[in-house]
């Protein structure tokens, strides 16, 4: 079984709109969630947005560091950091076919 150990420090922005993964600035990946900062509502919705983006189970990512606050760090198993770079990279999200993608080129 793979061991790999992935740290990743996010800083999230609760109370938005949608949940989204903005991207990385630098080292350090922005997510907007939609719940509020009560009671762990929001870093549970960081945890399950990330597992979704990243295709893993919200079991397989742990918050180590941040519980209470906007800077966290999380560590996610099972996956390289460059496979999670890859797939929380915003360039790399797929669009369908016949559709423009979000840089307005041709289909």
């Amino acid at each position: 079984m793979d061991r790999t150990q992935t740290k990743i420090t996010v800083r999230v922005q609760p109370g938005g709109r949608r949940n989204e993964v903005l991207g990385f600035a630098g080292e350090v990946l922005r997510v907007k969630v939609t719940a509020r900062p009560v009671e762990g509502k929001a870093n549970t919705a960081v945890v399950e947005l990330l597992a979704l983006a990243l295709g893993v189970r919200s079991a397989r990512i742990s918050l180590v560091r941040g519980h209470r606050s906007r800077d966290k760090m999380l560590v996610v198993e099972n996956l390289t950091e460059e496979e999670v770079q890859r797939l929380l990279s915003p360039e790399e999200k797929p669009t369908r076919p016949g559709t423009r993608g979000s840089r307005g080129g041709a289909p």
